[in-house]
């Protein structure tokens, strides 16, 4: 073999192992611990420093904020 042939057949062979290295995949099983809950803690969304805490002032925003998606209210009718 010469030394430009053996350069290219090596060039071929490395590029065809990253490829098949490529294809090979990894089984992902979760695994649940029975009465664990393993995400993050959920809070109320009127514990936001916005609201600080005051679940009334969280609902009258959210009801502005229906009203000025309504139609019937936006049009005046």
């Amino acid at each position: 073999m010469s030394a430009p042939r053996t350069v290219i057949v090596a060039a071929f062979v490395a590029v065809a192992s990253l490829g098949l290295a490529g294809c090979g995949e990894n089984q992902q099983v979760t695994v649940y611990k029975q009465g664990k809950y393993q995400g993050k803690p959920d809070t109320k969304p009127w514990d936001s420093p916005e609201y600080g805490g005051d679940q009334a002032k969280w609902e009258r925003a959210i009801e502005t904020r229906t009203q000025g998606q309504n139609e019937y209210v936006r049009i005046g009718g």
